[in-house]
């Protein structure tokens, strides 16, 4: 979702009639979109604008801090930092234009939330990727999980109209684009604000658009991930047999204090469901270590659910307290030490799954999405395939933006190689 966020807010300043500069040393304005999720991020963060508070007194370009920290924190980064010139939250990006343009000097805050859909400013974002496109259909989030500051940062659920994303994916496939990645904190949660239409009618009619090959989605709340969601998703030929699905912890207990509303065997029912659906869906998932009162046998239970579902590919992380969330009441009581084995130990088993899951593509042929070119090898191109690895092959001309057949003949723990195999 910031990828996308930023991609707009790109499309906003192109608009304007600026130029992407190639360093911050070189440029008049940097605008910093943030994140708020993990401690590790807002550190990032803090490490990044201290860097920038330097380089302004040198070159004296505005500075902006947009996104996530920006909302929670608002006029107060203001008042703590005073080399920011203005701030801003997810809600009102569309705002840049006239605070660029209209106000001089003055140093601004604005955070205000809107309660409908009005979130994607006007204007084509500065897309990144050449053949592979975000498309946000909602923002916020109801669930209030224990841990979470994404309602606080994003707010409460706001749903795209149908007519607009609909509209956007005619666009998109008309300028070349041949998949789509539809975005949300909870993107089975969305409904048509018009029509009341749910998630699997948006992936029916987008199922039906020339021109667009694979539609994938992220992130699917597992409460809110049900039947029909699984049977279009088989049904659909155009939809991708990948699915993210984060299960946080493999203990019920776990996932009871962190209020995520399933149980570990909601869980791997849905898992089960998915699989006797579609038996070669390649399913990824979000891993929280650490959390209050996690005990060494509650978490070997996270471990056991990694080699139960051998998931394709896991994002780690190490419980971090967030402001505002229900679980930073709660004592902190896993030390960091532990956490830290923790951590190390889930990246290793997933690791080793990787290696033995990606042992089984030698000799076969996949479809691959082109995306990119090596800038240090000659003919060396990168792209994913219909289960989201990530897979880098010889090739031949120019094959970025189209799909090519790979032979797959070696890999590593997180990608794939191998070689064009000419039509």
């Amino acid at each position: 979702m910031n990828e996308s966020d930023s991609e707009h807010i790109a499309g906003i300043l192109t608009g304007l009639g600026a130029e992407k500069a190639g360093s911050a040393e070189e440029s008049g304005l940097i605008i910093v979109n943030t994140c708020a999720v993990r401690e590790k991020s807002e550190e990032k963060l803090y490490s990044f604008l201290g860097r920038m508070a330097a380089l302004k007194k040198k070159t004296n370009a505005r500075i902006g801090v947009v996104g996530c920290v920006g909302q929670l924190q608002g006029a107060d980064m203001l008042k703590a930092r005073p080399y920011i010139d203005f701030v801003l939250g997810p809600d009102n990006y569309g705002q840049l234009p006239s605070l660029l343009l209209d106000y001089g000097e003055e140093r601004v805050a604005r955070t205000s939330w809107s309660r409908e859909w009005d979130v994607l400013p006007d204007g084509p974002p500065l897309r990144e990727n050449p053949s592979s496109a975000y498309v946000p259909i909602m923002q916020g989030c109801d669930n209030f999980c224990a841990y979470c500051i994404v309602p606080f940062a994003r707010g409460r659920e706001k749903h795209r109209p149908l007519g607009q994303i609909l509209a956007e994916l005619k666009h998109l496939a008309a300028e070349g684009f041949k998949e789509i990645q539809f975005l949300g904190q909870n993107v089975n949660s969305y409904r048509d604000p018009g029509t009341g239409f749910p998630f699997p009618h948006l992936l029916r009619e987008a199922g039906s658009q020339d021109g667009i090959e694979w539609i994938r989605f992220i992130t699917s709340h597992p409460k809110n991930f049900g039947r029909e969601i699984a049977e279009a998703m088989r049904d659909i030929a155009k939809v991708c047999r990948q699915l993210h699905l984060p299960v946080q912890a493999g203990s019920s207990a776990v996932l009871k204090r962190m209020k995520r509303g399933y149980t570990r065997e909601d869980y791997m029912e849905k898992i089960r469901l998915l699989r006797d659906l579609m038996p070669d869906i390649s399913l990824s998932t979000d891993i929280i270590v650490g959390f209050p009162g996690e005990t060494d046998a509650e978490f070997s239970e996270t471990l056991e659910i990694l080699r139960q579902v051998r998931f394709t590919n896991i994002f780690s992380f190490r419980y971090s307290p967030r402001p505002q969330t229900q679980a930073a009441k709660l004592r902190d009581d896993v030390p960091f030490p532990v956490k830290r084995d923790r951590l190390l130990e889930v990246q290793r088993l997933q690791k080793q799954i990787q290696l033995e899951n990606h042992a089984a593509f030698v000799d076969r042929t996949l479809k691959v999405l082109c995306s990119g070119a090596s800038k240090k090898d000659a003919g060396v191109f990168s792209g994913r395939n219909e289960g989201g690895e990530v897979v880098n092959f010889m090739g031949r001309g120019n094959p970025i933006g189209t799909f090519v057949d790979v032979r797959i003949t070696g890999y590593g723990p997180y990608s794939l190689r191998g070689e064009a195999v000419d039509s």
